[in-house]
């Protein structure tokens, strides 16, 4: 059985549209403040403030990386006095992580040598 050209172009279409939702929550986790604060919270709940403190950074920078990671429902929050604690939602992530971790040192951190992604600000 032969597909023809029009038959392979509609399966692609298939396939890349269904890969969005993957490729979203890649970007979610493709800015390093936002790796770090993942990275913060693995270690327990946090509020904001505990966040600028470890990081450096503003509240507001901090509060919109954070609104970003609940956008993609990787992050929750509760409500403690007049501020919020944040954790993450799903332990799962910690795994997604160590896997892209053991990767990175399969590949000696070779994306840094990618003309799109690497050696830019981050490298």
């Amino acid at each position: 059985m032969t597909m023809k050209a029009r038959d392979v172009d509609q399966l692609v279409g298939v396939e890349v549209s269904a890969l969005v939702p993957a490729a979203c929550m890649f970007k979610s986790l493709g800015d390093p403040t936002r790796l770090a604060i993942v990275q913060h919270l693995a270690l327990g709940e946090h509020q904001v403030h505990e966040l600028t403190a470890h990081l450096g950074l503003a509240q507001s920078t901090v509060s919109r990386h954070l609104a970003c990671l609940r956008d993609c429902d990787l992050v929750e929050s509760r409500p403690v006095g007049r501020s919020s604690v944040y954790s993450l939602k799903h332990p799962e992530l910690l795994g997604l992580l160590a896997e892209a971790e053991a990767l990175l040192a399969a590949t000696g951190e070779a994306v840094r040598l990618c003309p799109t992604f690497g050696g830019g600000e981050h490298a």
